[in-house]
């Protein structure tokens, strides 16, 4: 699932380079920094932005669920983890429903 989740990513990407940055508030990182920046983003470098945070909290999920089983991590952080991405997948699942349905509402108008 991971992988083609990076596959998107990397669509996207080839588009445009995606800048991303691990330690930026959540309206930063959806964003990309761009308000702050003055710079305009294009739809695909926000999309491309949320696909590899998204795959990044889906990875970090992975490596703590992991160190869980072999109890190297505490429990609390394994389930923040876990949370986490699990908020990122039904975000994204979100946003690919709209976009769908923008898509398909665009479809059935006549020209």
């Amino acid at each position: 699932m991971i992988n083609a989740i990076e596959t998107i990513g990397a669509a996207i990407s080839s588009v445009k380079d995606v800048a991303t940055s691990s330690s930026t508030s959540s309206a930063q990182s959806i964003l990309g920094g761009a308000a702050i920046a003055g710079k305009s983003q294009s739809f695909a470098e926000v999309m491309g932005n949320m696909a590899a945070e998204m795959t990044n909290s889906l990875k970090q999920s992975e490596v703590s669920s992991i160190q869980g089983i072999r109890g190297e991590a505490n429990t609390r952080e394994v389930i923040d983890s876990v949370m986490n991405a699990e908020q990122s997948l039904q975000t994204a699942i979100a946003i690919r429903d709209k976009v769908v349905s923008a898509y398909l509402e665009i479809a059935r108008m006549s020209i």
